[in-house]
Order: structure tokens, then C-alpha cells, then sequence
């Protein structure tokens, strides 16, 4: 090919592949899609992305988003999207285990500087040490990247045996460092330690003499370990260690190939092997002191002359090495970063809520945040919510911000708009993250100054009076379950600020506080801790207690010191906004999920809601407490976990059971610190307007045709001189007592005006609901004594069913009008109260009767059936088998249709309408038509009615029960009860 040809050739296809020959690697491509701008909105599956015009670390990029009220993507990037990205962004995590950054402290410690390897550089531990069955050795080592050889970080020769202890690593060139450890000579294998970027790492190696058990960790997580190192031999006393430099003597024989190039301070020497959860508090810069050879001390090492002097450096303790989740869209795979390197991100919405944040300017109420602003003579409060802060917020510009807001607000006379309310949340949000952003302010920050006016700017913005405000935002911003974690998140920046002269500190104003204390573990060990929250109730919304066990697992972890914090939130706007199903959570990803958190349709906050975490240098510690709270509506059922900002929200109840119950509080145990409040459940599943009215109607309907209908029967069953017995008496007070009650039921609606009235009809429907389930359960145990026991003795007698039917449900409805007198009458219902145990006065003895008339009937079922196949075989000694399996399910059927009203069996569907809209709609009609099904068995379907009424048609006197003059067997009396 002609060398013109070949050129040409080549700049088609770069031209093709959209690579100019004059700029290698920049796309050019005129088919491929455009990259997304700064700002620009894009439509997803879920939603809608807004791509940010900035480059943030992944916990600043959360909280830029946050603060806008969306979140991080939280899966990677589809269609058209994808396409359109050129470099990683950030991704965001549903259960958020990095939501909150890691509390470092910045600390001023010595340094070795390395910086020349040479034959003279070392520092020398002057103690020997002891013999080593087991030890851990931990260092913060900075590499010098530039020098690949092997060197060692620090070395132990003993006696006659130089290679006693070693830890030796280098470095590949633009790669990883790989460390290995030597253990009495034996060599393991260099594995990957850490990254080779010049950043400061946390090393750890540990040993055991059982078994050669040895690990290697870097940055708090195990990157290698075996066993086999030196199994069944102590490291040999006398031992000298030496930093920096490789022995081939004891206490010399340094070469200028084995020193090390870098820099090492914190280095910390154990006589035992640390657990995992030990190595994450040397790596805060709080070493276990249990077993400690060496806490880092310069002064305690011969530091050779060229070391010195030595440098001193500010070091953040844990190492910013973590690493988050990124969405890369050259491969189109996910990965990681660094979480401290600067990325893009996109922040996501869900549609409605966007567009209602873009409608946030035309809503009302902007007067708070122009006078705010026109105060500070800056911009304060943002009044469009979807637009991005640029510029830092200072500590002491914050404080006086809040100070104006906090007048302002004060002052204020009209209800807060939603505009300002999602303004001064924003603000909020802004003022707590400051600690996030610049880890040397947790030292520095005025934090109690800055606490002070969040908790007061958050009880202003919880009056009773905002409620409406807060409801109309609750699709947007979740309610004010923002508040409760930005209150929790000054927590952590609080702790900084406590001190051994002040262990405590309490910020309270009227709906909102903040409580930290530093818990001895020592003094708490044998009686526990107790926490008691003022609130605006004389009483105060509870208390918490740590159980002297928690304390206990506590110590036996090494930990000496813990800071608790507490924040309460005690207004009545949570009883307004966090109720009703909007709060109903997202679809769960799993099944697990779905069965670990309770769905309530119809609930509402009865007590304040209170937050509690336990933290180390290290971070939260989970402890298991007891939570005590008092009641600001009915009686509990449940303990809430605080809803989450990425599914939505929920009230979970996984790890709390209710401890003790009582009239005005509640106590529950958790064995999990989270924010706890005493959840209501309304027993009625709440439904739509039009599901409701539809089931009021049916129910009405069909309280009238069972009212007609056991009327009649009543009324036929003393007109038409029906003869007496056992079975008349019992079927005339079962109608009586069950058409009073459904006609009470129909004017129940009406009485709801007068609270006399009202009280008057629930305690006669109570009574008369009884009353007729009493006599159903005398109908089956007449049944029992008629058809299974066949008794041919007398019955208990009328007078013990008329003290069963009438007396027993007057005793029940006494004792509960003295117990419960203001807890009776449920509110806004002419019924029993069902978040007290009144309803119990109900359900309880209904329970006992559908029991134990469900027994007697499969009891009567089991013997027509082998009747029933008894008397086929007497008149045809060889059925067939299709006659056969009629027959008998025929004889099944039948008593349960008959009996199945007359038992009150189908109030059982009553007890499953929670589970489906279906059921309910099955326990109108079935109960509804009750009346209608005993008027078919008692009156139209019942001989003796049939016989009274011949001969009242036929004018007949009034004649003599015939008797028959001899008994029938045994199974012809069996037979005729249905024939």
C-alpha cells in the first residue's frame, strides 16, 4: 500500500472513532450524545438527577443534596443518562453505613522523618522487652513512594537471634505498598497493604505463638493472614527494638538497603493480639491500655543525631483513607474512591416532590426570609430550595445568623410559610454539617454557642401553629423528622466540647433538647445509668436506662469512658404530621426487609420522641436500654425507628418489645440505640373516602334487612303461640337481645353529636352485643346436651341459661365502667375505646364464644356425617362410591349452613379485616345478614312455627301437644333434630 494511502487510511478511522489526529483522546464524535451540563435536569426511571456543577467529597456531595432535599443517586445511571456522563460520580447508599462522617480529632504528635536512607537513621526503644507469646505492633507510616526497595518500618532482634521481629515492606511504582512480617526468621509472603500515594496509613501487624496465628491490617480493615509463622516459640526476652532500620546485630548492624524512606510517628507495641474493633481505637488515637509495651514516646527512644530534631505534625485520627461507592461510566461498572477525593454527583428526586420544590418561590410566607436576610446583609435563607450554596458558612457566621433568625422568627405573628420553613430547615442543615467539612473545627468550633441556637430555632419552627405548614411538606422533606436529625447530628460536635471539669451539658428550650454526658464505665457498672429529659409536661417525656449489663459488655471491650447523648422533641406537631399512610415506606428491596418493618395505614406519635446514642473516640456504640415514656394521646402499642430519607420512612419495631404498660406510660425495651417514640395504631385500617362511605351504606343496608328480619321472628315467636320449651326460649332471647343491639348499632351514627347520648348507646350496644353472643353460646351448649351428650336427664334448667344469657354480660359491662370510666368511649366513635383495654370487655368474651361454639359444631358435623353414612348403609347395604361422597357431604354442608348464624360463627370474619379490603366487605355482608338467616332457620324453615300458624290460619282451638307414647331410639331423636 502507497505510504499517502496508508496516511489516509488512518485519519479516517481516527475520524470515524471520533479521535482527531491532532488531539489524541478527546471525543469529537458528532453522533455521540452531548455531556451533561452544570445544572442541568434529567428524567430517570425513578425520577428526576440534577448533575451539580461542583466537585465535592463523597460526604459533602450527601450533604450538598441533602440540603437541597434530594439524595445521591442511588443506583447507577440508565439510559440516556449513562451515556452522557464522562467521568466517575459519586453513588450514593440505601442503608447509609457512611452517612455520617468518621469523627476525627486532630491531635500534634512527633514524627520521624526519614527522608534519607542512609546507614544512620534509627531509633532505639532504650527498655528491652519482655518474652512475646502473642503482640501487636501499630504505626501511622507515611511512604515514600519514589524508593522500591524493601525496608523495614521496624524490626526486634534478640539473643542470638537477629531476625526475632520484623514487619518489611515496599513499594511498587504507581501501584500498592506490600508488607510482610518476619517472626523468629520465618519469612510470610509480601502481600498488598496499602495504597502508594504518599498519604498517611494505619499499620497493624499481630502474632500469636499458638498456632503461628498472624494478621495484617492497614486503614482498620485485614488485608492478609495465615498461620504457621513461628508456631510453638515466644519471640525470646531481651529483645531490642529499633525503628526504622533492619538489624543484622542486636541493637546494630544497619545497612543503608533495609532503612527506611517515609515518615513514622504513633508507633504502639501490645503484648497480646488485638481484636479488630481494638485496632479501630489505635487507629482514633486511642490505644487499649491493656497490655500496652510501648504507647509512642519519643522520649523513651535513642533517636539518632541526623533524625533529629524531630517534627512535629498535626495528625487527624482516623486516616481519611475510607473508600466510597462510584458509578464509572467508561466501563459502565461501579467501583470506589477515596472518599475525601474530590468528584461529581448527581442529586436525585422524586418527581412530585421536584416539582413541588420548583414551585417553592410562588408559595406563601417569604417575609421571614427577605427580613432575615435584610438583617444580615447577606444571603441568609435561600428562598429557592433547589438552588446550590457556593461560599463557606463560618462558625461565628453562623451563630449570628442563627441569632437573627432566631429573632425574627420570635416575632413573627402570622403562621410560617412553606417557602421560609424549607428555608430555615435548609439553613439548619447547613449550620450542623460544619463539623463534616473541616474535621480541625470539631477542636476549634463554638459548638455549645452554635447548639444553643439550633435547639431554639427548632422550637420555634415546632409550634402547634406550623402544623399545617409541616403537613403540606411532608411528600417534599419528610415531616419534621428533619429536625430530630439535624438535632442529632450536634451531638458528636457537642463531645468535643466536654471536658473531666464539665461531664455535662444540657440545652433545653420549650419543644426541643439536647443532653450530653461522659459515662465512667467504672462507676456505672453496678446500677446501670439513668437518664431523666425534662419536657414541656410537668413529668417530662421519660426517662432512659442503660442496664448495668450493657455497661459491663462495655468494659469487657476495652472501653473505659463513653459519651451519651440524648435529644427530645416533646410538640404536638408530630402528632399531626407523622400519621396517616403517606408515612407508609417505599416497596423493601427484599422479603427480609419487608417482614422486618411494620406497615401502619393508620397511626399518629402518642408521646415525644426521643433519640439516644452512645460514642467512643471511635464512633456510635450499639447498646442495648430501657426507654420509659409518657403518654400525650391513648394507650401504646409500638416503638418507632426514626424514618430513613432514602426509603421513604417507616416505623419499625425490630429489637423492642413493651416491657410494662401503664395508664399514662410506657416502658419498652430495645436492644439497639435509635430514636424512640410510642407509636398508635388505630385498630379500623384506614381507607379512602369513597371505600368508607361505600361500606357505611352496605352496613346500614344490611343492619336494617337483619333488624326486619330477627323482628319477625321475634314477634312470630309470641303471636303465634308457639308451644314452650328449652329451644323457644333460648331462640326468643337471642332475637331480642340481637335485633336491640343492631338497632342501637343504626343510631349510633346520630348520638355521635351528644356525648351523653353517645355514652348512653356504647354501653347498650356493649351489653346487647354480649348478651346475644351469650345466648349463642347457649344455643351450643343446648345443642351439645341435644345432639352429642344425648342426655336423657334434665338440663341445667332455664335459670342457669337466663344467669349465663343475662347476667354474666351485666357483670362485664359493671366492672368496666369502674375501671375504666374516662377510658370507655372511644373518640369521635359511640363505641368501646380500642387503644385502651376496654375493647378487651368485648373481643375477649366474643373470642371465648366463637372458641368454643367452633368445637361444638365440628363436634355435631363428625356425628351427622357418621349418621348420616350409618343410615346409608341401612337402606342400601352396597351404595355406590359417588352416592357415598354425596351423602356425606351432604351431611357436612348442612349443619354448617344451618348453624354456622345461629352460633354467630360468621363474626369470625370480623377478626381478619386488617388483612385485606376483601375481608371486610365479607364481614358486612355476612353479619349484616345474620338476622336474615336466623329468621329462615327459626321461623319459615321450623315445623312447630309452621304448625302455629296452620292453625291460627284455620281458626282452630288451641290444642294438646302430642306426645309419642313410646321413646325413639337414640339415633332417630339424632335424625330428627334435622329432618
Amino acid at each position: 500500500m502507497a505510504p499517502w494511502c496508508y496516511c489516509f487510511l488512518c485519519l479516517l478511522i481516527r475520524s470515524l472513532s471520533g479521535t482527531p489526529s491532532n488531539s489524541p483522546g478527546e471525543s469529537r464524535n458528532p453522533w455521540a450524545p452531548a455531556p451533561v451540563a452544570a445544572g442541568e435536569v434529567v428524567k430517570t426511571a425513578g425520577g428526576v438527577c440534577k448533575f451539580s456543577g461542583q466537585r465535592l467529597s463523597w460526604w459533602q456531595a450527601q450533604e450538598s443534596c441533602e440540603q437541597q432535599f434530594g439524595h445521591l443517586a442511588l443506583q447507577p445511571p440508565d439510559g440516556v443518562l449513562a451515556s452522557r456522563l464522562r467521568d466517575p460520580v459519586w453513588v450514593g447508599q440505601r442503608e447509609a453505613p457512611l452517612r455520617r462522617p468518621p469523627q476525627r480529632r486532630a491531635r500534634t504528635t512527633a514524627v520521624l522523618v526519614f527522608d534519607e536512607r542512609t546507614a544512620d537513621r534509627a531509633a532505639r526503644l532504650r527498655s528491652p522487652l519482655p518474652e512475646l507469646a502473642a503482640l501487636t505492633a501499630c504505626t501511622h507510616v507515611q511512604w515514600d513512594c519514589a524508593s522500591p526497595d524493601p525496608a523495614a518500618l521496624f524490626s526486634v532482634a534478640a539473643p542470638a537471634l537477629p531476625n526475632a521481629l520484623q514487619l518489611r515492606a515496599f513499594a511498587e511504582p504507581g501501584g500498592v505498598v506490600r508488607a510482610a512480617l518476619v517472626v523468629r526468621g520465618q519469612h510470610a509472603p509480601f502481600l498488598a497493604a496499602f495504597r502508594a500515594d504518599g498519604r498517611w496509613h494505619h499499620v497493624c501487624a499481630t502474632w500469636e505463638q499458638r498456632g503461628g496465628r498472624w494478621a495484617l491490617f492497614s486503614d482498620g480493615r485485614r488485608r492478609a493472614g495465615a498461620r504457621g509463622l513461628g508456631a510453638g516459640h515466644p519471640v525470646p526476652s531481651g529483645g531490642i527494638l529499633v525503628l526504622g532500620q533492619d538489624q543484622d546485630s542486636l541493637g546494630g548492624g544497619f545497612s543503608v538497603r533495609h532503612a527506611l524512606s517515609g515518615n513514622l510517628t504513633d508507633f504502639h507495641l501490645w503484648a497480646r493480639a488485638l481484636s479488630p474493633a481494638q485496632l479501630h481505637r489505635a487507629r482514633a488515637c486511642a490505644p487499649p491500655s491493656e497490655g500496652l509495651l510501648f504507647r509512642w514516646d519519643p522520649g523513651a527512644l535513642d533517636v539518632t543525631p541526623s533524625l533529629l530534631p524531630t517534627v512535629w505534625v498535626r495528625l487527624l485520627c482516623p486516616v481519611p483513607s475510607e473508600e466510597c461507592p462510584t458509578w464509572n461510566p467508561g466501563p459502565r461498572s461501579e467501583g470506589s474512591e477515596l472518599c475525601l477525593e474530590p468528584q461529581p454527583f448527581l442529586c436525585c428526586y422524586r418527581t412530585e416532590p421536584y416539582r413541588r420544590l420548583q414551585d417553592a418561590q410562588s408559595w406563601p410566607g417569604q417575609d421571614v426570609i427577605s427580613r432575615v436576610n435584610a438583617l444580615a446583609n447577606d444571603i441568609v435563607l435561600l428562598p429557592d430550595p433547589l438552588s446550590e450554596v457556593h461560599g463557606a458558612l463560618s462558625p461565628a457566621e453562623a451563630s449570628s445568623f442563627l441569632g437573627l433568625l432566631e429573632h425574627v422568627l420570635a416575632m413573627e405573628m402570622a403562621p410560617l410559610g412553606p417557602a421560609a420553613l424549607l428555608a430555615v430547615v435548609r439553613f439548619l442543615k447547613r449550620v450542623v454539617a460544619l463539623g463534616a467539612g473541616d474535621p480541625e473545627l470539631l477542636l476549634t468550633g463554638p459548638w455549645e454557642q452554635l447548639s444553643q441556637g439550633v435547639v431554639s430555632v427548632a422550637s420555634l419552627v415546632l409550634e402547634e401553629q406550623v402544623a399545617d405548614t409541616w403537613l403540606s411538606l411532608r411528600e417534599v422533606i419528610g415531616g419534621p423528622m428533619a429536625l430530630v436529625a439535624s438535632v442529632q447530628r450536634l451531638a458528636p460536635l457537642l463531645s468535643t466540647s466536654m471536658t473531666s471539669e464539665r461531664p455535662r451539658m444540657r440545652i433545653q428550650h420549650r419543644h426541643a433538647g439536647l443532653e450530653v454526658r461522659s459515662l465512667r464505665l467504672r462507676e456505672a457498672s453496678t446500677r446501670g445509668c439513668l437518664f431523666t429529659m425534662p419536657g414541656g409536661r410537668p413529668e417530662g417525656p421519660g426517662h432512659i436506662h442503660i442496664p448495668a449489663s450493657e455497661v459491663r459488655r462495655l468494659l469487657r471491650k476495652g472501653l473505659s469512658g463513653v459519651t451519651v447523648i440524648h435529644s427530645w422533641f416533646t410538640s404536638r406537631v408530630f402528632q399531626h404530621t407523622l400519621e396517616g399512610p403517606d408515612l407508609e415506606p417505599q416497596a423493601p428491596a427484599s422479603s427480609e426487609e419487608a417482614n422486618r418493618v411494620q406497615r401502619f395505614l393508620s397511626t399518629q406519635v402518642g408521646s415525644a420522641i426521643i433519640s439516644s446514642e452512645v460514642w467512643d473516640v471511635t464512633g456510635e456504640v450499639n447498646v442495648a436500654m430501657t426507654f420509659h415514656l409518657q403518654h400525650r394521646a391513648q394507650s401504646p402499642l409500638f416503638p418507632p425507628h426514626p424514618p430513613s430519607p432514602y426509603t421513604g420512612g417507616a416505623w419499625a419495631t425490630t429489637g423492642c418489645s413493651v416491657a410494662a404498660l401503664y395508664l399514662d406510660s410506657t416502658a419498652c425495651f430495645c436492644n439497639h440505640s435509635t430514636s424512640f417514640a410510642i407509636l398508635l395504631q388505630i385498630y379500623e385500617v384506614q381507607r379512602g373516602p369513597e371505600e368508607e362511605s361505600l361500606l357505611r351504606t352496605l352496613s346500614f343496608v344490611g343492619c336494617g334487612v337483619s333488624f326486619c328480619a330477627l323482628t319477625t321472628t321475634f314477634l312470630l315467636f309470641l303471636v303465634a303461640g308457639v308451644p314452650k320449651s328449652e329451644r323457644t326460649t333460648v331462640h326468643k332471647n337471642l332475637t331480642f337481645s340481637l335485633a336491640s343491639a343492631e338497632g342501637f348499632l343504626m343510631t349510633s351514627e346520630w348520638a355521635k353529636a351528644n356525648e351523653v347520648a353517645c355514652v348512653a348507646v356504647t354501653v347498650a350496644m356493649h351489653f346487647l352485643f354480649l348478651v346475644a353472643f351469650s345466648w349463642m353460646l347457649v344455643e351450643g351448649l343446648l345443642l351439645w346436651r341435644k345432639v352429642v351428650a344425648v342426655s336423657m336427664h334434665p338440663g341445667p334448667g332455664m335459670r342457669l341459661y337466663h344467669a349465663t344469657g343475662w347476667g354474666v354480660p351485666v357483670g362485664i359491662v359493671a366492672v368496666t365502667l369502674a375501671m375504666l370510666p374516662h377510658d370507655y368511649v372511644a373518640p369521635g366513635h359511640c363505641w368501646l375505646n380500642v387503644h385502651t383495654n376496654a375493647i378487651w370487655a368485648f373481643v375477649g368474651p366474643v373470642l371465648f364464644v366463637l372458641t368454643a361454639n367452633t368445637c361444638i359444631l365440628a363436634r355435631v358435623v363428625m356425628i351427622t356425617v357418621s349418621s348420616a353414612r350409618r343410615r346409608a348403609r341401612m337402606l342400601s347395604p352396597q351404595p355406590c362410591l359417588q352416592q357415598q361422597i354425596w351423602t356425606q357431604i351432604w351431611a357436612t354442608v348442612k349443619p354448617v349452613l344451618v348453624l354456622l348464624p345461629v352460633l354467630g360463627l360468621t363474626w369470625l370474619a370480623g377478626i381478619l379485616v386488617h388483612l385485606s379490603p376483601a375481608w371486610a366487605y365479607a364481614a358486612v355482608g355476612l353479619n349484616s345478614i345474620q338476622g336474615l338467616y336466623i329468621f329462615l332457620v327459626y321461623a319459615a324453615c321450623n315445623e312447630e312455627v309452621r304448625s302455629a300458624l296452620q292453625r291460627m290460619a284455620e281458626k282452630k282451638g288451641p290444642m294438646a301437644l302430642e306426645l309419642p307414647q313410646h321413646s325413639p331410639p337414640l339415633q332417630t331423636r339424632r335424625d330428627r333434630l334435622w329432618n
